[in-house]
């Protein structure tokens, strides 16, 4: 197989496991962090020639999964107050504790999408009380705390 068709296999095959190319990702990344893609490599906890590899679709996937669960720790700090405003403490504070971190991955640690993770928060729910039990527990908090109610209620349906 021709190089062409390896990384066009590769970034379809990402686009299936991650939703998108990893290099869309990480692009998105480095311009929110303002740093570079050797910088933010260090960060991941690959190697820069690697995660080179891996933007451009030399490589479909992202071997170790602690990596992959600071890529996603990463993309939800984009999300807080003082790094979405850019500011330079709130960043270099985010991108050291991810290089810090040593994260567990597992299914309870990393979700793929919000619908597995509330299925997962539904059958633990089952896993702990009984359908009374959620129904009650959703009344007594459905004004105040719509959502968690609704999960409630979701979880002491399924146990019917």
């Amino acid at each position: 197989m021709d190089d062409q068709k390896i990384v066009q296999r590769n970034l379809a095959l990402q686009r299936e496991w991650y939703g998108e190319p990893l290099g869309d990702r990480v692009r998105r990344l480095v311009v929110a962090f303002s740093t570079s893609q050797a910088q933010l490599a260090d960060v991941l906890g690959i190697s820069a020639p690697m995660l080179s590899q891996v933007m451009s679709g030399r490589r479909a996937k992202i071997g170790n999964p602690a990596v992959l669960a600071r890529l996603v720790m990463l993309e939800r700090r984009v999300l807080t107050a003082g790094v979405a405003a850019g500011e330079r403490d709130a960043v270099e504070r985010a991108l050291e504790e991810v290089r810090a971190s040593q994260p567990t991955v597992g299914l309870d640690t990393l979700p793929v999408d919000e619908r597995g993770a509330d299925q997962a928060a539904v059958s633990r729910l089952r896993e702990l009380a009984v359908a009374d039990e959620l129904a009650g527990a959703a009344r007594l908090l459905g004004e105040r705390y719509p959502a968690l109610a609704g999960l409630l209620t979701r979880a002491a349906a399924e146990g019917d």
